[in-house]
């Protein structure tokens, strides 16, 4: 008689996350349709519904709702086994899930990966860039390894290992090169473009600058640290961004560079994960290798 196996499950969970089978299927890697014959399948050995079907969305049953809750702590104790055994290995092998936000990835990944297929060639990068929020929610439910993001996060669950200090650096237009550094109180009367909310970086900003996000919802957004440069090149405003993003960002832009006043704006680079992850041990030599790095890319 048949039963219930992982791959059920994982769908299933898959589908509990997305609420659309096409969206669920995609992350999977497998097609919709052979993602809707699993989830009959597994109705039909539960012997009642789980999910309600809609011409766009779907919707968990109440008793898919309780299953989709139990089916995520079987994955996650799974995992958890896996990572046991990976453990005891003498060097990072097999399967590393390292989510990254976006105001980090395209600054400290490349190097990051390149350092980490040299240096353990038995490792499967699986890198996954979204916002703190997101990475948070997928570490608690095991569906992350760790993750590298601005700190604090301040949540119990997860351990923190800072990594390096950088500073904020103010992105005007090219012809204000020689005008006054803007102090935070300053910033308040400019254009100040920021980015998308959703964003901690948003959030950094929006601190040093002392401004309310009730306020910061009348500005001009962006959904990246590249828009929010260009917008500043053709004299819409002016930003802050990451000191380890200016070298990318600012190369084909018309804009200009300038250092804060002291008290500079900084933020925390670190490192979470989960505090019953098997595999702390392995995350500190990624960590240490951050730090060398110092945040190149």
């Amino acid at each position: 008689m048949s039963r219930i196996s992982m791959k059920h499950l994982r769908y299933f969970d898959a589908l509990a996350r997305h609420g659309h089978f096409g969206r669920a299927a995609e992350s999977c890697a497998i097609s919709q349709p052979a993602l809707s014959v699993q989830i009959r399948e597994l109705e039909d050995l539960i012997g009642a519904p789980l999910v309600e079907r809609g011409a766009r969305q779907t919707h968990l049953t109440h008793l898919g709702s309780q299953f989709a809750t139990r089916a995520r702590a079987i994955l996650g104790a799974v995992d958890e086994l896996e990572d046991l055994a990976r453990a005891t290995q003498a060097q990072l092998a097999g399967r590393l899930r390292i989510g990254v936000i976006p105001t980090i990835a395209p600054y400290v990944l490349p190097g990051l990966i390149k350092e980490l297929t040299r240096r353990y060639p038995g490792l499967d990068l699986r890198p996954r860039e979204a916002v703190t929020q997101k990475l948070i929610e997928d570490l608690i439910e095991a569906r992350l390894d760790t993750a590298i993001v601005a700190l604090p996060i301040s949540e119990p669950s997860l351990h923190e290992v800072p990594l390096f200090d950088e500073e904020f650096v103010l992105v005007r237009p090219l012809a204000d090169a020689d005008q006054p550094v803007p102090d935070a109180a300053m910033l308040q009367e400019m254009k100040l473009l920021l980015l998308e909310e959703g964003h901690c970086f948003r959030d950094q900003a929006l601190s040093f600058c002392k401004m309310s996000p009730s306020v910061a919802r009348e500005m001009m957004e962006g959904s990246s640290l590249s828009t929010l440069v260009q917008m500043v090149g053709a004299g819409i405003g002016v930003t802050l961004i990451p000191e380890m993003a200016a070298p990318i960002e600012t190369r084909s832009a018309q804009v200009s560079l300038a250092r804060m006043r002291a008290p500079r704006p900084t933020r925390t680079i670190g490192m979470v994960w989960r505090k019953t992850n098997p595999l702390a041990g392995q995350f500190t030599q990624i960590a240490d290798i951050l730090r060398d790095m110092g945040g190149a890319g």
